[in-house]
């Protein structure tokens, strides 16, 4: 049995069961900084929708045949799950993005309330937009996974909810507060932080350093991709036009 953060207006739990115990909050933000939400934000920039799906989706190719123009492949294999893949992606594509953690919290947010990707790349965006749509607000640190699958806390996912908390107005729970007080510790230097922590270091290891340094920039991406129909799509008021049409809020 776990105690709610219900007191308080922005809180902050991790994993798709954290879903479940913030489902009283109106607001949810996927916090996945390696890199899932890097990734949506970079598309969105681009006026990409992003179609997200589980990992081990077996029916992602089906997905895509319904909702997507391609499905993005493993990492270093045309459009994937690196930040640095996406760059060249054509106006208007739908990518559909599987991913073990970020997209798993989506799904699982979507039934329950509006849904935001953020990260470092775009956390004041993200943070604008989840005021204007309403509170409790719900920041979901993603995390990674251990070998036999059970959720495993990351650093990087902390530290991206704390740059987002720290926008945001009304009262903090401890939990978000923690994330705001890492931040803070480490906000003049995010690239060094990321690129030392486990999660970066593995990235770097297996050739993508460009990856982290693009998770690493601060406010470079001024969209707050939101959770529509099945698809992140660009918000109202983005200053990128958006792809296809933003449909109504609900």
């Amino acid at each position: 049995m776990f105690t709610s953060q219900n007191p308080f207006d922005v809180r902050c739990e991790w994993g798709p069961q954290g879903v479940a115990v913030l489902e009283g909050c109106r607001t949810f933000i996927v916090v996945d900084v390696l890199s899932f939400s890097t990734c949506v934000a970079v598309a969105a920039a681009r006026g990409v929708e992003v179609v997200p799906c589980r990992f081990d989706d077996r029916d992602a190719a089906a997905l895509a045949d319904r909702m997507a123009d391609v499905v993005a492949g493993p990492r270093g294999r045309g459009y994937s799950l690196s930040p640095e893949s996406l760059l060249s992606t054509p106006r208007g594509m739908r990518l559909a993005l599987p991913s073990p953690n970020g997209a798993t919290v989506t799904l699982e947010a979507g039934a329950r309330g509006y849904v935001l990707a953020g990260c470092l790349r775009n956390r004041s965006a993200v943070a604008e937009r989840a005021v204007t749509l309403g509170g409790p607000i719900g920041i979901v640190a993603a995390g990674e996974r251990w070998l036999d699958g059970s959720l495993r806390p990351c650093y990087e996912d902390l530290l991206g909810a704390g740059a987002i908390a720290v926008k945001l107005t009304g009262s903090l729970s401890p939990e978000a507060a923690a994330a705001v007080t890492l931040f803070e510790a480490v906000s003049d230097r995010l690239a060094e932080s990321l690129m030392s922590c486990s999660s970066g270091r593995e990235l770097v290891e297996r050739g993508f350093p460009a990856d982290v340094l693009m998770a690493a920039e601060l406010d470079a991406d001024a969209v707050a991709p939101e959770l529509h129909d099945g698809r992140y799509v660009q918000a109202p008021g983005d200053k990128s036009p958006p792809s296809r049409g933003v449909p109504t809020p609900r």
